[in-house]
């Protein structure tokens, strides 16, 4: 299992060996659901500049799908409840200067992404922006500016397109943990479906002979 600076109760993850952890500062709240499969890597990365080490800090009832990488130069923000689909990538630098192609300068400011926000695939979160609570970012758009609370954003640039009601409840993930017995009882049929196909001597082979795909 990959290593976190701090990690709360309740860690779920599939498919660890798909999963890297580099650098410092790395730290999740509890019930974090990281998810990765063959081929679609999750990466978690911090990276240090001389006095400067990046940070990412993951609030709780977070899930992280596959192909999802998050790699921070200063500070990446993830608010509890957030759901993050597969294959997005978040980062808060360009990590070369526009004319210095050698050197990062100044080309990094923190991100924030708010409380139960939702980030559809192949979304991009560029550096210096904030996502404000309960917003939704629509499949494959690319994040370059702030966007408020409680709206639908999409297309790239991203912009808003819908606002949400406010004043109606959201269920958020984190609901999810208040009956652990229901929830064991729905991962366990998930998994049961997904392993379907799984049999004795392919358990064996993998052990003894695993391959790339395993």
């Amino acid at each position: 299992m990959p290593a976190f600076d701090a990690v709360g109760p309740g860690i779920d993850v599939s498919s660890p060996r798909n999963i890297e952890i580099w650098g410092a500062g790395i730290t999740a709240g509890s019930h974090l659901h990281l998810h990765a499969s063959p081929g679609n890597f999750v990466r978690l990365a911090t990276w240090r500049t001389g006095d400067r080490e990046g940070r990412i800090a993951i609030g709780d009832c977070v899930l992280i799908s596959p192909g999802t990488h998050i790699v921070a130069s200063e500070e990446i923000v993830i608010g509890t409840d957030t759901m993050i689909a597969s294959h997005c990538y978040i980062s808060d630098s360009d990590w070369h200067d526009t004319y210095d192609r050698t050197a990062e300068h100044d080309k990094h400011k923190p991100i924030r992404i708010g409380e139960n926000v939702w980030l559809g695939v192949r979304v991009i979160v560029g550096k210096g922006v904030t996502i404000g609570e309960n917003s939704i970012i629509g499949a494959g758009a690319v994040v370059t500016r702030d966007i408020p609370a409680n709206c639908i954003a999409a297309g790239n640039p991203a912009r808003v397109v819908r606002e949400l009601d406010p004043a109606r409840e959201f269920k958020r993930r984190s609901s999810l943990f208040r009956d652990p017995e229901t929830l064991e009882r729905d991962m366990d049929r998930m998994m049961r479906y997904l392993l379907r196909e799984n049999t004795t001597l392919g358990w064996l082979r993998s052990v003894f002979s695993p391959s790339r795909t395993d």
